[in-house]
């Protein structure tokens, strides 16, 4: 609450079911003068307690607010913060869930001003609530296991993320090499020497959509399968239905982005299959794809447009029209309109991206706190 009051004469009452009333005499925004705000909750709030609280005779020096809601919090355990400018004051709710707003008008008081730092939207509320869910449901798991004991679910998440890192770091490093040993020319044969691993691996991606869509990991179904269902169109229908792309320089660069993401991914979900975490490799894992995924999907892009003129030249895929009509449709319109899906596509996942990012340093900055 800011423009805190210095008292003269004052009364505060808290009903802390819904409603907070205050009235005071001191000087403000309008100089010396009779002041009084009344806030009604959009729900109930907690602890359920009315107090009714009288407050006389102090100095000017003494601020009003901070007196009456330190008397409050004694009585009710609200939290509050006082500063030269404003009192901070946090409220529990009876229950958990998403509020449209703070009080019951649709125009916020203009002395009252929400704490941005720990502002949450409503997808944010519910994934907050979600998290605090499962650490309590896996210390509950984890008292009742025991030493040793490794469940089946757990050790196939880390045997399935066990073999892509392999994989995705089995690549990077080759790649590496072959770049320092052969310079551009490795730019020209990737394909022929890195294909078939990265065949098997995003085939195997395709168990990240199941395990979404089954519940075996708590993640979103559609940016998993966008990711996987974009790179493996990539992979088999551009890459791999075209002999024309496979000498091409933009195999090299797709496929190393591709990789240098997976190598901080898989090892991260290895360690949280033991509720373990490297906090260089947590950072790693929230910042690297903020470069590195908008540019891999941009080669992914120029790689499509590569290949249109190729599909308009040799006809693969296209579809027959009709005798009456003569022709067939070229597989390229599908192409372009795959470009714009594609972009679409960026913009879903990297907002999904940034969520889980912020909501990862958010909650450590609070525990820090």
């Amino acid at each position: 609450m800011k423009n805190v009051l210095q008292k003269e004469t004052q009364s505060l009452t808290f009903f802390f079911l819904c409603v907070i009333n205050c009235s005071a005499r001191g000087h403000g925004a309008k100089g010396q003068n009779e002041y009084e705000f009344s806030l009604e909750f959009l729900f109930p709030v907690k602890p359920e307690v009315c107090v009714l609280l009288k407050c006389l005779n102090f100095n000017d020096s003494f601020p009003l607010s901070l007196f009456c809601i330190f008397i409050a919090c004694i009585y009710t355990q609200v939290s509050y913060k006082s500063t030269q400018r404003q009192v901070n004051v946090v409220v529990g709710k009876e229950k958990r869930g998403w509020w449209e707003r703070l009080v019951t008008q649709e125009r916020k008081p203009v002395f009252l001003a929400p704490d941005f730092d720990r502002w949450l939207e409503e997808s944010d509320a519910e994934m907050e609530i979600r998290e605090k869910e499962e650490r309590r449901n896996r210390l509950r798991s984890a008292r009742l296991k025991e030493p040793g004991f490794i469940s089946l679910k757990t050790g196939f998440l880390f045997a399935y993320n066990l073999v892509q890192f392999l994989g995705f770091s089995w690549i990077f490093v080759n790649m590496t090499v072959r770049l320092f040993i052969f310079g551009k020319d490795s730019l020209y044969d990737t394909f022929h020497t890195i294909s078939d691993v990265m065949f098997f691996c995003q085939t195997l991606a395709a168990v990240e959509v199941l395990n979404a869509a089954f519940g075996v990991v708590r993640t979103g179904v559609v940016p998993t399968f966008i990711q996987v269902i974009g790179r493996n169109f990539i992979l088999f229908i551009i890459f791999g239905s075209l002999d024309e792309m496979h000498n091409r320089p933009v195999v090299f660069f797709v496929f190393y982005l591709w990789s240098a993401i997976e190598i901080f991914r898989y090892p991260f979900y290895m360690l949280g299959c033991f509720n373990t975490e490297w906090k260089t490799l947590t950072w790693l894992r929230y910042t690297v794809w903020i470069p590195l995924y908008p540019l891999g999907v941009l080669a992914e892009a120029v790689a499509v447009l590569q290949a249109i003129p190729i599909f308009d030249k040799n006809k693969l895929f296209s579809i027959p029209l009709p005798k009456a009509i003569g022709g067939s449709l070229s597989f390229s319109y599908v192409l372009q309109g795959y470009l714009i899906l594609m972009f679409l596509g960026l913009f879903i996942n990297f907002r999904h991206l940034h969520k889980q990012r912020k909501r990862r340093f958010r909650t450590k900055k609070r525990k820090a706190n």
